[in-house]
């Protein structure tokens, strides 16, 4: 359930490279929220790798959320008070009471949110990270910038002014180093840092896996339903920069002047146009800049090329449900944009193996024809993305792949199942958020909360630098390509081999993706 509200015992003050910082402490889990990592990215700091935040003397009150990054109005709740800025690189701590009196470090894991690179903040109610950090490690969340203040690739136009490539990658790697630097004064250990992310969080904790920057930077890594394949060239990313100033009507080199609303309004139009006009592409993503992102990640990855660090990733079972459900033009479900969106990739590749029809009805036996678009999406932009990638990966490092398949009864009633991001609240232990949500509405809080405490035992055990059992021992053997071992996460967790078979078959070895 969501941890209810504790009365504060004390403000601990803790002294970081750049200043004191004031938390709050209800004596069992002390927080610190609003922490500046980096200065302000205005001005001429719009577009360029952050830097550091000019240091501070005063103690700075670290009791609630600093500004999320400006962005359209949100599906989900970004916090209560929270605001938007483009000063926006700000993150969060939790830590056990303990470690203000001594003892041994404590493991860490830093989350990076979801939201398609466009929505979403570390003051997410979901992502308080008092019940997990009760678990005895050190939890940290973070903003990066989303949208076009993080991901528009303005270098490849030309003009006069100087651009950074992939910002809001670089954020993260700011916040790593933070962490590296100051995670100790909060009583965490910087040689155990356990990068975990969802979605486009997951999506840069993939890319990371293969950036020579993030090099010591986290030591093990969790990636939950990565579009792993949603990375592309600099040409198509250039494209999207095009379509941005079109739309505000200037040139590369007046971008920085454009006042922050219109480059709000105009991130969302392209987001939208974008996947629209070529289903099954992003409008903002990591580009290979030959730089911070060499090549492909899964292309990396698959030459044996990534960081050698234990990696937990998976997919759920019903991903694209999610996105039927929004009425999203973010993955194409329907039978057309499914084949406009092969017959694109067939066009830029023409040595790419398209899946057929009959491959595509082999793969899914007994799916009616209208469900078949579902299956299709969630394979194309989550499952064979995240096992092209374990394969590459299992090579280098242990590698522990599952598949969510847990849904209570109302999220079957609403044909969400086991919909994307449905693992969340989970694996945070925050499984009520709220009156309205209808989640447990029908039932099935008990077996919820069991799972959680699965879930959350798995994670923490792996962040210690173990296996990730659960609670009781349960195993989780490593995946390998001769058995395939897969953790099916549900009432019951069960391990299968290679329950992926049918599929693999029709997708191929081939690595299908937009460049």
């Amino acid at each position: 359930m969501a941890v209810a509200a504790r009365r504060v015992q004390s403000y601990p003050v803790v002294e970081t490279r750049c200043g004191p910082v004031r938390g709050a402490d209800d004596g069992a889990v002390a927080s610190w929220k609003g922490i500046r990592y980096a200065a302000p990215p205005v001005d001429e700091l719009r577009w360029r790798a952050p830097q550091p935040p000019q240091p501070w003397t005063e103690i700075a009150d670290a009791t609630l959320y600093g500004a999320v990054c400006p962005q359209p109005d949100s599906p989900v709740p970004l916090g209560t008070g929270t605001r938007s800025s483009e000063d926006c690189l700000f993150l969060n701590v939790w830590a056990p009471s303990d470690v203000l009196t001594g003892g041994a470090a404590k493991p860490v894991m830093v989350w990076l949110h979801g939201g398609a690179y466009l929505l979403g903040a570390a003051s997410q109610p979901l992502y308080d990270g008092r019940a997990l950090a009760g678990r005895d490690v050190v939890v940290v969340t973070l903003n990066y910038r989303l949208g076009a203040f993080g991901f528009l690739e303005l270098g490849q136009l030309g003009g006069s002014a100087e651009f950074d490539s992939n910002v809001g990658i670089r954020d993260t790697l700011m916040a790593l180093q933070w962490v590296q630097d100051n995670i100790a004064r909060f009583g965490g250990d910087p040689r155990q840092v356990t990068l975990f992310g969802e979605s486009a969080g997951a999506g840069i904790v993939t890319t990371l896996l293969t950036a020579p920057a993030a090099a010591g930077l986290f030591h093990r890594a969790i990636a939950q339903s990565s579009p792993a394949t949603s990375a592309y060239d600099s040409e198509r990313a250039g494209r999207v920069a095009e379509k941005v100033l079109r739309r505000l009507g200037v040139s590369a080199d007046e971008a920085r002047a454009v006042p922050v609303e219109a480059l709000v309004e105009a991130s969302y139009d392209v987001f939208d146009e974008v996947p629209t006009a070529t289903p099954g592409t992003l409008a903002f993503a990591p580009i290979v800049d030959g730089d911070l992102v060499p090549d492909y990640p899964i292309k990396l990855a698959r030459q044996g090329r990534s960081h050698p660090v234990p990696l937990i990733i998976g997919t759920n079972r019903d991903e694209a449900a999610l996105f039927r459900w929004m009425k999203s033009p973010l993955m194409p479900i329907a039978p057309k944009t499914i084949r406009s969106m092969f017959d694109e990739i067939a066009t830029e590749q023409p040595e790419l193996a398209i899946p057929t029809d009959a491959q595509i009805e082999a793969a899914y036996p007994g799916v009616r024809p209208r469900a078949r678009g579902l299956h299709v999406a969630r394979d194309v932009g989550f499952r064979m993305p995240t096992l092209w990638l374990a394969e590459g990966h299992s090579a280098v490092a242990p590698v522990y792949l599952y598949r969510f398949d847990w849904a209570t009864t109302m999220l079957r009633v609403l044909r969400l199942g086991a919909a994307h991001a449905t693992e969340l609240p989970y694996v945070w232990g925050n499984l009520v958020m709220g009156a309205r949500d209808v989640t447990f509405k029908l039932g099935g809080l008990k077996a919820g909360r069991a799972l959680s405490d699965r879930m959350q035992q798995r994670w923490v055990s792996f962040a210690r630098g173990g296996e990730p059992v659960g609670p009781a021992g349960e195993p989780w053997p490593p995946f390998s390509v001769e058995d395939r071992a897969t953790l099916l996460i549900d009432e019951r967790d069960t391990v299968a081999a290679d329950p992926d078979r049918e599929i693999r078959a029709a997708w191929g070895d081939e690595v299908l993706s937009f460049r």
